[in-house]
């Protein structure tokens, strides 16, 4: 299997384990798979919250805006640090469009490894493979 292959599992992997742990609104992990951009980063939960990182080993990234449930069933998206505010948001979907907006530069696919292995493989100036393969 091949590093590429690889981080596609995991990232799949933790969908489905997102899925299975129901801290997430349904609705929100639906739309938020559906996002090209976001469903290649591996998602993660907290209070409700969904997290996405840009890379599959725990620590995970945190400049990729989150989004965390609201009264009323509405959302608030925050971060990427947990002491920055992006805003409120009325629907699942505007709140997806709120962190798709707001993603690094270059993000995506993640990576297989840990915030520090994805920092040395940046840092080392290795060409990642193209979008789409």
């Amino acid at each position: 299997m091949t590093k590429e292959t690889t981080s596609e599992a995991l990232v799949e992997a933790g969908w489905q384990a997102v899925r299975e742990d129901g801290r997430v609104r349904t609705e929100l992990l639906e739309l938020a798979y559906a996002e090209p951009r976001l469903r290649r980063l591996f998602p993660w939960t907290g209070m409700g919250e969904l997290h996405f990182s840009r890379c599959t080993g725990y620590g995970w990234t945190w400049d990729v805006p989150y989004i965390q449930p609201a009264a009323g069933g509405t959302y608030w998206v925050s971060g990427p640090h947990r002491d920055q505010t992006v805003g409120p948001a009325a629907t699942a979907q505007e709140a997806v469009a709120m962190v798709v907006e707001r993603l690094p530069p270059g993000c995506g696919p993640a990576f297989a490894g840990t915030p520090e292995e994805l920092a040395a493989y940046e840092a080392a100036g290795t060409e990642r493979q193209p979008e789409g393969g």
